[in-house]
């Protein structure tokens, strides 16, 4: 991990509309439950009126038939990307969501998704602290960090966040976006808590 990497990791997080939510939004969702936006508001400490508004400025955000939110960046809706807590399973738009999600709850966990190039089975095994074991440990994880406004952050960002089982696995999407890049899933859990310590997004609890 570089200091560059983590610098431009919370740029490219304050570039996305409405990211200030995010925290508030996944240890909510975290509960298993759609979220209200007047609970969102509560949780965030602004007025309704302006939750909803930064929420309608990302199309990707999902809702459900009573007007709650199911999904932003932790969704209820099954995803490839899994991450399992205690006795609840909740899923990621992107690989580096659920590497995100033990940092911002506080909580340790399981992450099971599968290779984007070859549909093997990856498992990591995590804390807010640290990443404790990756099967297979070669495995990598995608990424694209936008430098101008993100309008769609699941479709700009997200949607070229996987995982690979290995570099090797990872070459065709490399090839496909050279302005991407790709680490291993213990660099990639440390560029994002460096990235949440600059944003001062704290845990919801402790190990």
């Amino acid at each position: 991990m570089t200091t560059e990497q983590s610098q431009r990791g919370a740029r490219t997080i304050r570039l996305v509309e409405g990211y200030e939510l995010v925290p508030p939004v996944v240890r909510l969702l975290a509960a298993g439950e759609p979220v209200g936006v007047d609970a969102l508001a509560a949780a965030a400490g602004r007025p309704a009126s302006e939750v909803l508004d930064l929420l309608a400025k990302q199309p990707g955000v999902e809702w459900d038939d009573d007007g709650r939110i199911v999904g932003f960046g932790l969704t209820l809706r099954p995803t490839p990307h899994r991450f399992t807590f205690d006795t609840t399973t909740v899923y990621g738009w992107c690989a580096s969501d659920t590497l995100m999600f033990p940092i911002i709850l506080g909580t340790e966990g399981v992450v099971e998704s599968e290779c984007a190039a070859t549909g093997g089975p990856i498992r990591v095994t995590l804390g807010p602290h640290g990443v404790r074991s990756v099967e297979p440990a070669e495995a990598v994880v995608s990424e694209v960090r936008p430098q101008d406004v993100v309008r769609d952050v699941r479709t700009e960002i997200c949607g070229l966040g996987h995982f690979f089982s290995s570099r090797e696995a990872a070459a065709e999407w490399v090839a496909a976006h050279p302005e991407g890049q790709v680490n291993t899933v213990h660099e990639d859990f440390m560029v994002h808590r460096a990235v949440f310590e600059e944003l001062e997004w704290g845990t919801g609890r402790t190990e």
